[in-house]
C-alpha cells in the first residue's frame, strides 16, 4: 500500500517543501505540493489522497482550519501536522482538529518516513477490521464498517476515530478497555496530550448514546474506560 499512496503536502517554505517532496517521491509516494491553505484545500477537492501532511503556519488559511475543512470533505483521510511550534496547546488543538500525528521541526527524514508508514498501515488495518462488524447496544445499533450509529430512530455519522474507539469499547463490552491500549491501537502512541484528545472523543460518544439508558461509558480512574450495557 505505501508504495502506491498519494500524499498532499502543504508547506509554504520553498526550500523545505522541495526537499520534502523529493524525499517522499524517492520513497515511492506520489506527492502533490501546495504552498498555502487555500491551494491545499482546492487540491484536496480535486483529487483523492491517502494522507495529508500540513504545516500549521500557512498563508491564507492555517493548518488547523485546513484540517477541519478537509475532515468535512473526507472523514477518513489521515492527517499529519508538520510545524515548528512545540507548545502542548498546539498539539491538543491539532488532535482536536482531527490529525493523526504531530511532528515538530526539526525532525529526521527517517522519523517522518516511519510515521507515514505507521499511519498508512494503521488506517488499512482499521478499515479491514471494521468490515461487516455490527454491534447491538441496547436499542442502538453500531455499524462499524459504515461509521454509523443508529439510536432511537436517529442516525449519527461517526468520524473514523470515533468509530474506532467505539469499536474497541464494544469488543471489550462490560470489561475494562485500558487507556494505553486504546491510544496505541487508534492513535499509535500513548502520549499524554493524545490522551487528553481521546477524552474529548469519549465525551462525544457519551453524548451520542445519552438517550439509551441501558448503555453508559464509565471512567475507571487512571486506568481506562468501560462500556457497560445492561442486558434487557
Amino acid at each position: 500500500m505505501s508504495q502506491k499512496a498519494k500524499i498532499l503536502l502543504v508547506e509554504d517554505d520553498p526550500g523545505l517543501s522541495m526537499v520534502l517532496q523529493d524525499y517522499l517521491e524517492l520513497l515511492g509516494y506520489e506527492t502533490i505540493l501546495a504552498t498555502d491553505g487555500e491551494q491545499g484545500l482546492n487540491k484536496f477537492r480535486d483529487s483523492a489522497f491517502d494522507l495529508c501532511i500540513l504545516d500549521v503556519m500557512l498563508p491564507k488559511k492555517d493548518g488547523f482550519t485546513l484540517a477541519t475543512e478537509i475532515r468535512s470533505l473526507n472523514e477518513r483521510s489521515p492527517i499529519i501536522f508538520l510545524t515548528a511550534r512545540g507548545h502542548s496547546d498546539d498539539r491538543v488543538t491539532g488532535f482536536k482538529a482531527g490529525c493523526d500525528d504531530y511532528i515538530t521541526k526539526p525532525f529526521s527524514s527517517e522519523e517522518l518516513a516511519l510515521r507515514i508508514e505507521a499511519i498508512l498501515k494503521r488506517c488499512m488495518n482499521q478499515t479491514m477490521r471494521s468490515r461487516s462488524e455490527v454491534f447491538e447496544l441496547g436499542s442502538c445499533r453500531f455499524d462499524a464498517s459504515n461509521l454509523l450509529l443508529h439510536c432511537n430512530g436517529t442516525e449519527q455519522k461517526l468520524t473514523p476515530k470515533e468509530a474506532a474507539l467505539l469499536r474497541l469499547l464494544c469488543l471489550n463490552r462490560n470489561n475494562l478497555l485500558p487507556r494505553d491500549q486504546a491510544l496505541t491501537e487508534i492513535w499509535g502512541d500513548a502520549d499524554y496530550f493524545i490522551g487528553r484528545s481521546m477524552d474529548v472523543f469519549i465525551a462525544r460518544l457519551r453524548k451520542y448514546l445519552r438517550h439509551e439508558p441501558a448503555v453508559s461509558i464509565t471512567n475507571v480512574h487512571g486506568t481506562g474506560f468501560k462500556l457497560e450495557v445492561k442486558e434487557g
